[in-house]
Formats: C-alpha cells, sequence, structure tokens
C-alpha cells in the first residue's frame, strides 16, 4: 500500500515482491527516487523481523564503508535503502547468501540502475531478483485494473472499451505525472516546484556519485531538449550540434539519465533481433509529469493547437505500457517500429511467441482509415503473428476500422482488464 492523502494505495509490485521474498535470496527494488519504494518496503516487511538499513544517512554509509561484512551479517531478513550509495556491499552480501542460502534474505533498494555502475563487484547472478518500481500507474492511483497489455493479446480485435474521461482531464493527468509527491499535489504551483526541485537534485546529487560531471548546467540543457523531442528517435549527432556538446558526451549523459530512471530508451522493433541493437531507439521520459515540466505545459497549454499534447501524450502512453509490463501475465518486451520511408508504429509490444500488438497514439478524438497505416504495414509484414492494430485516441468509443484493426480511447490502458487481478501472484 501506498499512502496518498490519507487513502491507502496498493502497489501491483506489492505481491510481486512478496513471491520473491519467498523464494529468492536477494530481492532488489530498482526505480527513479521518490517513487514509493521505502513506503512499498515497509508495508511488505512489515510483521516480519527484520534489521534495516539506510544509506542515504551519513552514519550507516561510513559503517557500510568501513566494515562491509559486518554490515551486512545478520540472521534475519536486512532492508538496506538505497545500495547504490555502498555497491560494494554487494560482494558481502553475495558470500553471505552462499554461505547461507535461505530465500528471503536481503531486501535492498535502489535508485540507480544497479548493474550499471561501474564500481559493481558481483552481479548477484543467480541469486537476486530485480522488481523495477515505477511512479504510480493511473490505475494504481484510480484503483483500476490496469490490465490493457492482458486484454489486447487475449481477445485481440474483440477488445472493446468506452471512456468518459475528457481531452482537458487527459491533459491534467499528463502534467500531473505520477510521482506520488506530484499526485498529492493539487496545487499547480507547488507541483512545479516538486519537479523543478527532483530534476535539480537528481543532477546535483545521484549523477555526480555516479560520474563526476564538471558543468551541470548541460545537463540540464539536455533534460530539457530531451522533452521537446519527445517520441522523436534519439540522434546523438543532432543533439550535439544543437547543444554544443561532443556526441561522446552526449551519449554518456544519456546513459547517466537512464541509469537515474529519467528517461527509458525504447528500441526499435525488428524480426531480425541483431538489427535491434544497431537501430536508432527512441527515448521517453519515465514520467510525463517531469517533461511537461521541462518545456512550461500545463494542462491549460496543451489544448491550444500549437501545444505540445501529442508528442508528450506519445510518451505518457508508452511508460503507462512499461509500468503495466512488470505485472501482467503476458510477457512482452516493448519496441518502437520505423522504417526508412518513414512508416512509424509507436509502441509494439512482443510477446514470448512472437505475437505481437502494435499501438499508435492520436490526440485528437477522432480516427480515420490514413491513421491505421504503420499499423497495416507492420500487419503486412508480420502475417499471421500480427494480433491486433490499435490507434488509442482521445474520444469515448471504440470503433472497427477493418480486421484486426481498432480505435480505442486511451483510458483502455488503465480501465482495461480483470479487477483485482493485479498480478500473476495475486
Amino acid at each position: 500500500m501506498q499512502t496518498l492523502l490519507g487513502k491507502a494505495l496498493p502497489r501491483h509490485a506489492e505481491d510481486i515482491m512478496v513471491a520473491a521474498l519467498g523464494d529468492t535470496r536477494v530481492v532488489l527494488v530498482n526505480g527513479a527516487r521518490q517513487s514509493g519504494k521505502s513506503t512499498l518496503v515497509r508495508v511488505v516487511a512489515k510483521g516480519r523481523a527484520a534489521e534495516w538499513r539506510d544509506l542515504d544517512t551519513a552514519f550507516s554509509r561510513r559503517a557500510a564503508i568501513d566494515d562491509p561484512d559486518g554490515f551486512v551479517d545478520a540472521p534475519t531478513l536486512m532492508v538496506i535503502d538505497e545500495i547504490q550509495r555502498a555497491p560494494d556491499l554487494l560482494l558481502s552480501i553475495k558470500a553471505q547468501v552462499d554461505a547461507d542460502p535461505r530465500p528471503g534474505r536481503y531486501l535492498l533498494t535502489g535508485s540507480a540502475r544497479i548493474l550499471g555502475l561501474r564500481a559493481l563487484p558481483d552481479t548477484l547472478v543467480g541469486r537476486m531478483e530485480t522488481i523495477e518500481l515505477w511512479p504510480f500507474s493511473q490505475g494504481e492511483v484510480d484503483g483500476a485494473p490496469d490490465g490493457f497489455i492482458d486484454a489486447a493479446f487475449e481477445q485481440g480485435d474483440r477488445l472493446r472499451h468506452s471512456s468518459t474521461v475528457t481531452r482537458h482531464e487527459y491533459a491534467e493527468r499528463l502534467v500531473r505525472g505520477g510521482f506520488p509527491e506530484a499526485v498529492a499535489r493539487t496545487n499547480e504551483r507547488r507541483r512545479r516546484s516538486f519537479f523543478n526541485s527532483y530534476v535539480g537534485d537528481l543532477i546535483a546529487r545521484d549523477i555526480q556519485q555516479l560520474s563526476d560531471i564538471e558543468r551541470t548546467t548541460e545537463m540540464r540543457a539536455l533534460v530539457q531538449m530531451l522533452a521537446t523531442r519527445s517520441g522523436q528517435p534519439f540522434t546523438a549527432a543532432t543533439l550535439s550540434n544543437e547543444l554544443g556538446l561532443g556526441v561522446s558526451t552526449i551519449k554518456r549523459y544519456v546513459a547517466l539519465l537512464e541509469e537515474v530512471f529519467l528517461i527509458k530508451r525504447i528500441p526499435a522493433w525488428s524480426r531480425n533481433i541483431n538489427s535491434r541493437a544497431t537501430a536508432t531507439a527512441k527515448l521517453a521520459f519515465v514520467d510525463s509529469g517531469i517533461a511537461a515540466h521541462q518545456i512550461g505545459a500545463d494542462a491549460r497549454s496543451l489544448a491550444r493547437p500549437t501545444g505540445q499534447f501529442g508528442p508528450l501524450l506519445e510518451g505518457f502512453v508508452t511508460m503507462e505500457l512499461a509500468r503495466q509490463l512488470t505485472w501482467s501475465d503476458e510477457e512482452a518486451q516493448l519496441f518502437h517500429y520505423r522504417t526508412r520511408d518513414q512508416i512509424e508504429v509507436d509502441a509494439v509490444l512482443e510477446n514470448r511467441r512472437g505475437e505481437v500488438v502494435g499501438i499508435e497514439v492520436k490526440a485528437a478524438s477522432t480516427v480515420n482509415s490514413g491513421d491505421f497505416r504503420g499499423l497495416r504495414h507492420l500487419s503486412d509484414r508480420i502475417g499471421d503473428d500480427f494480433q491486433v492494430g490499435i490507434v488509442l485516441h482521445t474520444g469515448q468509443q471504440t470503433q472497427t476500422f477493418g480486421p484486426k484493426m481498432l480505435a480505442v480511447p486511451v483510458s483502455a490502458l488503465w480501465e482495461c482488464g480483470t479487477p483485482g487481478r493485479r498480478a500473476p501472484f495475486g
């Protein structure tokens, strides 16, 4: 449960964490700062005998550095908050769990991608399960099923959904984002204050820990530039020219922003797995509220014809899908699709059987046949493995546009699915 304005909000990751502690020696909850990791860990550890360590405090951090073996020596579950602040502890944890392989020995949280830390002594392969915790999904805020991915693969073009969410309400959700602190702040000025402090602290604190960067103003400029290019392929050379930074610096800075969960890389889809690694990826902000704040957008400005509603809505949808993939029954991966002829599909979901669901995002309440161009191209290329092509729009009804083609309201993302089915272990 996550407490928000006195209301307890269930988190989908809770069931997964409980199950992991039942059969895995080390469980790592990794995700952005202020996404609710510590709160959720307290809920899961409640009622268990547990030792607590917080590496954000100087006292605990110094103890961990001076005596890592003694620091992690405990007969019961040990909870260690912000493990990336003392990554050498992982080697001591490895020794402990190799000597005593009982499940549920350590519950860790991290605000940086632990496996990406250059100082990492060991990856605990086979001993650790990593659970990603994102800011709130829309379904977690609303108490809705969050079952769109499962519904899309199970029902295909039989999926139906109607919505009462207006375009303005979508804009409000987009600029609010999902960070618990931002969701709790109904005053727009106070919410903007949170976003501004969040990005500033992330650059000055977490990124500085990962890598010495001398000119933080350049990092801030890059963050703003990436926000203006939401939904566009990531090209380091183009950003290099516009910001006056070297290509290698751009790539390094972007990698750091990924490590601290500010942005997420969406790889290009291809049937040729080798080509996926070299094709141009897209970057999405983990939280739409942060992205909107970086370009100075609010719900009112997004309604204007010159607003950034379309690109920001695409990023919002992309990250709702990314969140949902961490708990959906359907094991799938998230991609985008783009050909040399500029035929595009905003999001491509492919499951372990090679079945594909294609998704386009349109920030309008009406849809026409031309909006399915990319989806039809993808369907022709894949054949029978193509399950359904969906154009998500801001209207209220589902409409069919031929075999395997649907126009569906955006709110289907969190309102579709079986109520109460929150995770495979629920």
